[in-house]
């Protein structure tokens, strides 16, 4: 079984392993629910979602606006997604008009962090990205 830990020490990987008894979870697999929760953060929405939330609890329009592009109905499915997992934490107000505001949960955090690294670093070599797109086009044109 091959296993990505990332930056993570040992310490850190062998706290994030299943209970004694459980299979291990291994994203490669097929059934592995890891790999619904994979495609939750690194979806386009939820990778914006996660990103966005980093800087702080935000209201939904808030979060749309913030996240430029995405419908209402994609946001909420997202939202709902990324709560089922642990990562977004919603809390309604009993006001009038309701208020709903988003955050990041702890676990969500810390994927948002690990995530953001990876953003600044697609970033930061865009250059690159996108002079092998151009030199790519030019060979098939």
């Amino acid at each position: 079984m091959r296993r990505i830990v990332g930056p993570m020490d040992a310490t850190a990987a062998a706290e994030t392993r299943p209970q004694s008894g459980e299979p291990p979870f291994d994203v490669f697999a097929r059934a592995c629910p890891s790999r619904g929760t994979l495609e939750h953060v690194t979806g386009r929405w939820g990778a914006l979602t996660v990103g966005a939330l980093y800087e702080g609890s935000l209201r939904f329009n808030e979060l749309r606006r913030r996240v430029d592009g995405v419908s209402e109905k994609m946001l909420s499915q997202t939202l709902h997604a990324l709560e089922r997992d642990g990562l977004v934490h919603r809390e309604a107000q009993l006001t009038n008009p309701p208020r709903v505001d988003y955050e990041l949960t702890p676990l969500g955090r810390e994927v948002a962090a690990r995530l953001l690294s990876l953003i600044g670093l697609l970033e930061s070599r865009m250059p690159e990205v996108l002079s092998a797109r151009e030199r790519y086009d030019a060979g098939r044109g």
